[in-house]
């Protein structure tokens, strides 16, 4: 394959905002988990993330507000998003907590810009470009300076098989973009979401009720609605509108960078609302993924 640079779509500053608006909502997204994983069990949380989100979407679409996929092509992608990005995502990532730290599940989550960049390229049969790999190397390294730095952390062990489940299911979610950016360039980013949660709960339904989940919803504390409810509404709908959309405008070579912040956007509210103590080194960390991100998005 030769070099090959990535569609010129442009970063126009409602692209930067949206895109800028759903980092930071996810940012907070491992501290309500981490939670509501307290408080309920993780599997639950991760299906009901979806489900609950589906109180929004299941009525649009019967009322006819969204629109549909039109071909065979599109349907497959929306499987794709859908399954991926409302399901496989949020379970994995609630088990994963559940042996892990909200801090680690922050930084994991910076992969994603990685994956779905490589993944896209792979669709698209073509090569990143130089400073794109470069950039994206460069804010990789930050990231991994910042897991190694387990000091800038309080609190919790070194669980490694919740930081890979956290893991699997960030390539899962990568996928789930890729599938869903291509299809917002028909459907549309609303409509592309709506199907997502619809779907994803009708995936995620049969699996509550045969795993006798349905019982541990009436447990469900003060703190666990909580944090399903945000990750649900604010997370799951605003959060994957706003994403898609920048996705669709922006390219998602060029945007897909932008999640880069999101350890920035994590490790910030670790310190502020848990009482986390950031090191030398993790500050250093954070300004080199800083760097890396402003490379990728001028390449």
């Amino acid at each position: 394959m030769k070099s090959v640079a990535p569609p010129m779509q442009r970063l126009t500053p409602a692209v930067i905002g949206a895109a800028a608006f759903a980092v930071v909502i996810w940012g907070a997204s491992p501290f309500a988990t981490k939670l509501g994983v307290a408080d309920t069990d993780p599997l639950l949380v991760g299906l009901l993330r979806t489900i609950v989100a589906a109180a929004v979407s299941v009525p649009l679409i019967l009322f006819g507000r969204v629109s549909r996929p039109d071909n065979t092509r599109d349907w497959r992608w929306l499987m794709v998003s859908a399954i991926c990005g409302f399901v496989i995502f949020p379970v994995f990532f609630s088990l994963g907590l559940r042996l892990s730290t909200a801090s680690h599940g922050a930084l994991l989550i910076a992969t994603l810009p990685i994956w779905t960049g490589l993944i896209a390229a792979s669709f698209e049969r073509r090569m990143p470009a130089r400073r794109w790999l470069y950039g994206c190397a460069l804010a990789l390294a930050g990231t991994a300076a910042l897991i190694g730095d387990r000091s800038s952390f309080e609190g919790g062990s070194d669980p490694i098989i919740g930081d890979l489940i956290i893991l699997v299911g960030c390539w899962a979610c990568s996928l789930g973009y890729v599938a869903g950016a291509r299809l917002s360039g028909t459907l549309g980013s609303w409509s592309t979401t709506m199907w997502g949660a619809t779907i994803g709960t009708a995936v995620g339904v049969p699996v509550l009720l045969l795993t006798r989940g349905w019982e541990a919803v009436l447990h469900v504390g003060p703190a666990g609605w909580a944090a399903i409810v945000y990750l649900a509404f604010i997370v799951t709908v605003i959060g994957y509108i706003a994403w898609y959309w920048a996705l669709s405008k922006g390219g998602v070579a060029r945007v897909a960078p932008a999640q880069f912040f999101l350890p920035v956007v994590g490790v910030g509210l670790a310190v502020v609302l848990l009482d986390e103590r950031l090191t030398a080194v993790g500050i250093g960390a954070a300004i080199v993924i800083l760097i890396g991100v402003r490379v990728t998005q001028r390449s």
